[in-house]
């Protein structure tokens, strides 16, 4: 018997922020990102040229500030972003209450490795014009028990109410946007982009793609509702642990973060420092072949400088990971 489809509603009532948050300042994503950069700029992995259509913006001027730091210092601070010290300083303190009360055993966005179904997840999630915060409590509501929206099967099966009643825990906001996204999504998976209705490979789309990421990318853009440039960046900085073909890349947001703490602030320039220094990292704790955890260290140093940027805590970091009496 054929997969039931579930069927979006085609309006619901307007719905009103949660009486306990405040809505978030207008046009911010929770990767923050304006929304008229969203429209303006699309990233583009610097290891390959942009094309005309989906330029990405310049990047930033480099500050006194933020200039790179020298090599040595550089070194010490992606030791620092792949310890586990630095993890609490990339998380929102509500994440940080959540795992102590939850056990370490909870999948959170900061932490946890997600397949490339759930990834796409957290995508369309976190380019949607809500806090930092508010994305990963999202994330850690539908990832985790009692719902467990975890492939494209278990959200079909359950449909768009319960899918919005999970958001609504979270006490989000665009609830109802987000979960009418996120089914379609599943429906597209089933339909264009996986081999079944518990496919979270999403192998169907490198193969039909011959593993170019550019192809990849339009292919995704082309099939699922509500993943636009942003998201597109957002799932690509993370998927290349995953998909080499995506490797080395760092969109514009990540690569403010890095200048922010000092670090290359180019794809191609951290590849080649991280690769330098390799034998000096410890990265033992990282699963897969050497090549395998030389990417997940790299996706790992992004997005603690993304999460680092967005908490606040650059200075923290700088000051933990290159004491000033060194």
């Amino acid at each position: 018997m054929p997969p039931k489809k579930s069927k979006t509603p085609a309006s619901h009532p307007k719905e009103e922020a949660p009486a306990d948050q405040k809505p978030d300042a207008p046009g911010e994503t929770s990767n923050g990102e304006s929304e008229s950069n969203i429209k303006k700029s699309s990233t583009i992995p610097s290891k390959r040229k942009a094309n005309t259509k989906d330029a990405p913006a310049k990047a930033p001027r480099r500050s006194a500030r933020g200039a790179p730091r020298s090599q040595p210092d550089a070194l010490k601070l992606i030791k620092y972003l792949l310890s586990p010290a630095s993890l609490d300083t990339c998380r929102p303190k509500d994440e940080i209450e959540d795992v102590k009360n939850r056990g370490d055993d909870l999948r959170t966005y900061s932490s946890s490795q997600f397949t490339p179904f759930e990834e796409l997840m957290c995508a369309i999630i976190l380019s949607r014009p809500i806090s930092h915060a508010l994305g990963l409590r999202s994330i850690r509501t539908l990832f985790n028990d009692p719902h467990n929206f975890t492939t494209p099967k278990k959200i079909r099966d359950a449909g768009f109410e319960p899918v919005r009643k999970a958001l609504n825990e979270a006490r989000t906001q665009h609830r109802q946007k987000t979960a009418e996204e996120l089914v379609i999504l599943a429906n597209a998976i089933v339909d264009h982009l996986g081999d079944s209705d518990d496919d979270v490979s999403l192998e169907r789309v490198r193969r039909e793609c011959a593993h170019d990421w550019e192809k990849e990318r339009a292919m995704l853009k082309s099939n699922i509702k509500g993943l636009g440039k942003t998201g597109l960046d957002i799932y690509a900085r993370r998927i290349q642990g995953l998909w080499s073909e995506v490797y080395p890349f760092a969109d514009q947001r990540t690569l403010s973060g890095l200048q922010k703490l000092g670090l290359p602030d180019t794809a191609d320039e951290l590849k080649k420092l991280m690769d330098d220094s390799w034998s000096k990292l410890d990265v033992k704790y990282l699963e897969g072949e050497e090549d395998e955890k030389k990417r997940r260290a790299f996706v790992q140093v992004l997005e603690r400088a993304v999460g680092v940027d967005l908490e606040g805590n650059a200075d923290t970091i700088r000051a933990e990971a290159v004491p000033s009496s060194e």
